[in-house]
């Protein structure tokens, strides 16, 4: 099964100020780890918003924005995409993610199982 971590933006990395180098190395470290397991699919940071556009639909159709979406607890400032044998194995890597924005800062990780076309979707009928 694949899962994917992703990180929520603070405003740090949404202004361009550079990520900490201890934050940085214990992604290395985290990231070498699940490399050796065999358990990384793929693991990337994400531009600020404001070097990204934003497509929103609606009854006159698709309108695009450029920079800036939704408020700060919405935006996503890097993922990691696993492949665990179970959600308690995901559960388990993604209890050893390095905290986001340093030690003593609030943060947040969210994890999502990854739907192929073959698996089964909730709401669908079989």
């Amino acid at each position: 099964m694949r899962f994917l971590i992703i990180v929520k933006a603070c405003a740090e990395p949404e202004a361009g100020t550079p990520p900490d180098l201890d934050l940085m190395a214990a992604m290395a470290e985290f990231h070498a780890a699940l490399a050796q397991d065999g358990a990384l699919l793929d693991a990337a940071s994400l531009a600020p918003d404001a070097e990204g556009w934003c497509i929103r639909y609606g009854e006159a159709g698709p309108r695009v924005e450029v920079g800036g979406f939704d408020g700060p607890g919405q935006r996503i400032s890097g993922y990691t995409l696993i492949q665990a044998r179970s959600g308690d194995e995901a559960l388990e890597w993604a209890r050893r993610f390095p905290t986001p924005h340093g030690a003593s800062r609030p943060a947040q990780i969210e994890v999502h199982p990854v739907l192929g076309p073959a698996d089964p979707h909730p709401g669908r009928q079989a």
